[in-house]
């Protein structure tokens, strides 16, 4: 009988161990079943890495290589997207261990993909991470322990919530905020990051690394719609975004960009007269309304003399002179007479 349920128990083990990988859907997860049927032990090297674990830092940095290493070789697109979800489960993004691993700059050329399951689970990585950054600077206990195993700095904040800056608003650039514009590995497109984060970032009280996410839509969208960067297109109209973004009479431009009111996609495809502040397309409004009326005032009409001639050797001879008199002295001062060549276009006027 004792035989019968050794025999029975051990099927049970055995039906559970079987059972295993149809539940999980993958066949690869055997290795990772407890062995229910004996006290062996896991094969010399095997880690188990439990679902929904955070990455150490070393961990991700590791991972940032593989992905590099990947997208470098060309490797089958399901190769990266392994990586993106290790990613995407794997890390609690920090300003610390971002910065440290530089982790997102590998991730941010994955959203250049050609293949748009790669590229659309790039960005849904990145906005997690920036979403998770958002929390934290919302917390304020101090030392707090990320679980990447590293201290996550607190932000320094001031009264109203705003983060405290080094420099003061209008002296703000990203080589003073010390923010890594290396997103693209392409030195034009990085230098034009830069460029459109300062405009950003002038009279701006917003977290650097909210500017640089903008920043680096913005010049993506662009690089999109008027790319490849050696374009004259691209170059140009990044640098008329910079000019627009940064110009002191043009605030409101700069705060519903960075709030989202305007998109990157929407930004860069705006025509000079859509970016310019209400006030000025008031003002130029009244001006071309001014012109306008002058244009359509009656003109003094102009006679052609039978007897003056231009001076101009060209002329001579010619009778090609339009004149008219105005009364510019006193009444019993003779009208002054005002000639113009109408061949050569020269000028000239006696009494």
């Amino acid at each position: 009988m004792g035989h019968t349920l050794e025999l029975h128990q051990t099927y049970i083990d055995l039906w559970k161990f079987l059972e295993t990988p149809y539940r999980l859907g993958t066949r690869e997860a055997v290795r990772d079943v407890p062995r229910h049927h004996s006290n062996q032990a896991p094969p010399l090297g095997f880690q188990a890495q439990p679902i929904g674990a955070i990455m150490e830092a070393k961990e991700v940095i590791e991972k940032s290589k593989a992905l590099s290493k990947a997208t470098a070789a060309k490797d089958p697109p399901e190769n990266l997207i392994r990586i993106l979800n290790d990613l995407k489960t794997g890390v609690k993004a920090d300003e610390d261990l971002l910065r440290s691993t530089k982790i997102g700059v590998a991730v941010n050329r994955s959203k250049q993909h050609q293949n748009p399951a790669v590229a659309r689970l790039a960005s849904e990585i990145v906005k997690k991470w920036r979403d998770d950054i958002n929390k934290l600077k919302g917390s304020s206990p101090s030392d707090k322990k990320s679980p990447n195993g590293t201290a996550s700095p607190v932000p320094a904040n001031t009264s109203n919530g705003k983060p405290k800056l080094n420099v003061p608003p209008a002296e703000r650039d990203w080589k003073k905020d010390k923010v890594d514009i290396a997103h693209t590995n392409q030195t034009t497109r990085d230098g034009t990051i830069g460029l459109i984060y300062n405009g950003l970032a002038y009279m701006s009280t917003d977290a650097s690394s909210d500017i640089l996410h903008k920043a680096a839509a913005v010049e993506a969208a662009g690089f999109a719609k008027y790319g490849p960067e050696n374009n004259a297109s691209y170059s140009s109209k990044m640098r008329s975004l910079f000019m627009n973004l940064k110009a002191k009479s043009n605030p409101k431009l700069r705060v519903d960009v960075l709030n989202g009111t305007i998109s990157a996609e929407r930004l860069v495809v705006m025509s000079n007269d859509e970016l310019k502040s209400a006030e000025r397309r008031a003002e130029d409004a009244k001006l071309i309304e001014e012109n306008l009326k002058d244009s359509q005032m009656p003109q003094v009409e102009r006679s052609i003399s039978t007897s003056l001639e231009c001076s101009n050797p060209k002329c001579k001879g010619q009778k090609t002179v339009a004149y008219t008199q105005a009364q510019t002295r006193s009444a019993d001062e003779p009208m002054t007479t005002f000639c113009e060549c109408t061949k050569c276009g020269k000028r000239w006027k006696f009494s």
